[in-house]
C-alpha cells in the first residue's frame, strides 16, 4: 500500500540545512499495524507528513495504493485525504462548539454525501469506538480518551484504507493510552491498515511491525 523509495527532506532553518529525512525507504503492506518510533527531531513528523500527502518530498518516490503520489495535483492530493486517508492527532483537533457527531461528520460534508448517509456513516464510526451513547456530547463533556475516541471515529467514518495515527496516546495518561491502543488493535483486526507514530518505545512495541527513525534515517527494528 504505501511504499517510499530512497526518500529526502531537507528544510532551511536560517543559515543551516537540516535534513530531515535522508533517504528513507519504506514499505507498508495493506492490514498491516506499522509504528515507526524516534525522539524529537528524528524526522517522524515529516514522514508523516508525506505519507498523508500534506508535504512532498525533495527526493525519492511515493508510491500509494501503486500510484506514484508526485503525479497528482493539488486537487487530487485534497481528495486522497479526505477519501483514503484518516488521521488521527495527539491533540484530538476536535471543535469545541461541535457535538462529537457533528466532528464526526465533518470529513463526510466535505465529500458532498447526502444527509441521509452522511448520519448512517456516523453512527457506524461512533459505534466502532463505543460511543455512539455520547454522540450528542460536546468534546468538554468528554474526558480526553473519550475525545481521542471521537478523532478516531471522524477518521473512520470516510472508510479510508489507511489510518495514520500521529502520538494517538501521547496526550492521555497511561491507562487510557492503553485503552486507546486496545482499540486500535481491535480496529487492525478487522482489517484496517493502521501507521502509528510515536516517541514511545512501550506504545511502539504493540504493532506488528516497528520501525525506526533516526537522524532522518530508517530502519527495521527486528529484535
Amino acid at each position: 500500500m504505501i511504499q517510499l523509495k530512497d526518500i529526502s527532506k531537507t528544510y532551511q532553518m536560517g543559515e543551516e540545512t537540516v535534513r530531515a529525512l535522508d533517504h528513507a525507504t519504506l514499505d507498508v503492506r495493506q492490514g498491516e499495524f506499522v509504528s515507526i518510533v524516534g525522539p524529537s527531531g528524528s524526522g517522524k513528523s515529516t514522514m508523516m507528513n508525506i505519507v498523508g500527502c500534506l508535504d512532498v518530498a525533495d527526493e525519492g518516490e511515493y508510491l500509494l495504493d501503486d500510484q506514484p503520489v508526485g503525479e497528482y495535483s493539488e486537487r487530487e492530493l485534497a481528495r486522497i485525504r479526505n477519501q483514503k486517508i484518516g488521521f488521527v492527532f495527539q491533540n484530538f483537533n476536535l471543535l469545541s462548539k461541535m457535538s462529537a457527531a457533528e466532528n464526526v461528520e465533518l470529513p463526510l460534508i466535505y465529500q458532498r454525501l447526502p444527509a441521509n448517509q452522511r448520519k448512517k456513516m456516523v453512527e457506524e464510526a461512533l459505534e466502532q469506538v463505543d460511543l455512539l451513547s455520547r454522540k450528542h456530547h460536546k468534546p468538554t463533556e468528554l474526558s480526553g480518551g473519550q475525545q481521542q475516541r471521537v478523532a478516531i471515529a471522524r477518521a473512520l467514518a470516510t472508510r479510508p484504507s489507511l489510518l495514520l495515527a500521529d502520538e494517538p496516546t501521547g496526550a492521555l495518561d497511561s491507562r487510557t493510552s492503553e485503552e486507546i491502543m486496545e482499540l486500535l488493535h481491535n480496529l487492525h483486526e478487522k482489517g484496517n491498515t493502521i501507521l502509528l507514530i510515536t516517541h514511545n518505545e512501550h506504545i511502539a512495541d504493540q504493532a506488528e511491525r516497528k520501525i525506526r527513525i533516526w537522524d532522518g534515517k530508517v530502519s527495521e527494528v527486528t529484535e
